[in-house]
């Protein structure tokens, strides 16, 4: 415990962290642990389960609205607006304590061995400047940490650990679809998602429901207000909710001293910290760093490299539907996923394209889901006198697909500060400009019409590809780019900003590309990575003064 911890008002501690999603919570949780002094900054709160109605009648009707994913559409306090306008995807994340965990689908993917050597054995894009077999000590103790459902020995994979809970149940739908792909010949395993399977800690078991993207009420999915922070704050961690930082403050050394934030009522507040630690996701991370200009770093803090906000990926959605003669029970499981697929995630040249990307077996929910436009399609609208016909058709008759892209990183995908949008403290928004490579699209086509294979082989009489939607960007990842090349990279292997020796970065916004997989596994190992290392660095620093 560093001499500053001694609590109170003007403490200034070891550590600041600057939001408490996914790799916010495993910094301070493992910095706790270490002794470490530690104050968090979230400009959200905590979610409120109450508002989590899948036990009642009411529970599609008030999802959304609850539960929203965009923050243009969520408009509460704690959110800031996210210019879109140029963008083929709308970006989407959850402001407060758990961050994204709180709505994610708890699909839990390891990065496959190629994902960290796409320049060496596709020679586009870069390698990140570790190995899997770095990183999988790291994927074991956050898999215990979050509670993780699974099964070891996945065939795509190299052998070690695997989660420390069974996998859920592969329902009639997951039976029907795996054994399609035994007769293919096709990968597929029991989905790794973090949702309990069993009691496990202060996770209760999934009861099925397969509402997982809107509150869990049960209890039973691993975010990190459930599994991380919890704990922190028993170790003695400050956590401020509905602090907003406005900007990094930078001293006279280039050393950044701590955050200038605003509470909920407006007022400005200075945090000092001897290290600070970014947490912000691939939009908020960018975003703070540009609002830290300084006149020595005029286009923003640690951008010597003229990459902060560049090479943003967002990870392209698909989705392919089939419809069954039988009652698979499709509106209940966890999602999550049943099983997942990688047998056509590696580069083929003879695609035409280059990557992969992976799938998930998904339920495809109640009632009210059945007359969306998605994954339906407006050309498959089923209102009219044929209503109760078509409903009875889709409700627990149909199996889903996911698809999640792989997104090659272009530096003119990015995240600019907004000209004119500020949030209600006065604060430049953010503005993103993506578009989807052709890559991209010839990738998804191929894909999407191997599931529809998939699906026709487990005895779907009818499938629909669902057509494109913009409201798929759960994924930011990218525009704070890892390398060991300062003049090509923000951050170094261990997370830690060239430009600003003190400040580090944990979140997506380091990944040097986007693999194609949900990447919370990935963001929690990265970052458990970096803060044994930055841990023992600072041990070091004291030893030796």
């Amino acid at each position: 415990m560093s001499p500053t911890a001694e609590k109170g008002p003007d403490r200034i501690p070891d550590v600041l962290i600057v939001g408490a999603g996914a790799s916010g919570a495993v910094a301070a949780k493992r910095l706790a642990e270490g002794g470490f002094d530690v104050v968090c900054l979230e400009q959200g709160g905590w979610p409120d389960y109450k508002k989590a109605r899948a036990p009642f009648p009411d529970y599609e009707l008030t999802s959304g609205r609850d539960w929203a994913w965009d923050p243009n559409a969520r408009q509460v306090p704690a959110d800031y607006p996210v210019d879109d306008s140029e963008s083929d995807i709308t970006a989407l994340m959850w402001n407060g304590v758990g961050g994204g965990t709180v709505v994610f689908a708890a699909q839990w993917q390891r990065n496959m061995p190629s994902d960290f050597q796409v320049r060496s054995l596709d020679g586009i894009a870069d390698d990140w400047p570790f190995t899997y077999e770095d990183l999988e000590p790291y994927y074991v103790r956050v898999e215990r940490d979050w509670g993780v459902s699974g099964l070891a020995g996945d065939t795509a994979f190299p052998g070690g650990d695997g989660p420390p809970m069974p996998p859920v149940p592969l329902g009639r739908m997951g039976r029907r679809v795996a054994k399609a792909h035994n007769d293919l010949g096709w990968h597929w395993w029991p989905g790794p998602n973090a949702i309990a399977t069993q009691r496990y800690g202060r996770l209760n078991p999934c009861t099925q429901r397969a509402t997982c993207l809107w509150g869990c009420s049960e209890g039973a999915k691993a975010s990190v207000d459930r599994t991380y922070w919890p704990v922190a704050v028993e170790r003695g961690v400050t956590l401020l909710t509905g602090a907003r930082v406005k900007r990094l403050i930078v001293g006279s050394d280039g050393l950044v001293t701590g955050a200038l934030y605003v509470d909920r009522d407006g007022n400005e507040h200075v945090q000092q910290a001897a290290v600070t630690i970014l947490a912000c996701n691939g939009i908020g991370t960018p975003r703070l760093l540009l609002l830290s200009a300084t006149s020595a770093q005029p286009h923003g803090l640690g951008n010597s490299s003229g990459l902060v906000g560049k090479r943003l990926m967002m990870h392209p959605f698909g989705t392919v539907v089939g419809l069954f003669d039988d009652d698979l029970d499709s509106w209940q499981g966890a999602w999550g996923q049943h099983i997942h697929s990688l047998e056509f995630y590696e580069t083929d040249p003879s695609r035409g394209f280059v990557r992969g990307a992976k799938w998930g077996l998904q339920p495809t929910g109640g009632p009210l889901s059945m007359t969306h436009s998605y994954p339906w399609g407006e050309e498959n609208a089923i209102w009219g006198p044929a209503f109760h016909q078509q409903l009875r058709k889709r409700l627990g008759r149909s199996a889903m697909w996911g698809i999640i892209a792989e997104d090659l990183p272009e530096e003119s995908n990015r995240v600019v500060l907004d000209p004119v949008k500020k949030d209600d403290s006065g604060i430049p928004a953010a503005r993103i400009q993506y578009r989807m490579s052709e890559n991209s699209r010839r990738l998804m086509a191929f894909h999407q019409e191997r599931a529809k294979e998939s699906l026709e082989a487990a005895g779907a009489y009818e499938t629909v590809i669902a057509p494109f939607i913009r409201a798929t960007g759960w994924h930011l990842l990218g525009t704070a780019m890892m390398g060991s090349d300062p003049s090509r990279s923000v951050v170094d292997p261990w997370g830690r900003v060239y430009d600003v020796p003190n400040l580090y970065i944990f979140d997506g916004s380091t990944w040097p590309t986007s693999a194609g997989m949900n990447p919370t596994a990935t963001i929690a190992a990265v970052a458990l990575r970096g803060v044994d290392h930055l841990i023992a660095e600072r041990r070091d620093a004291r030893t030796s003064s």
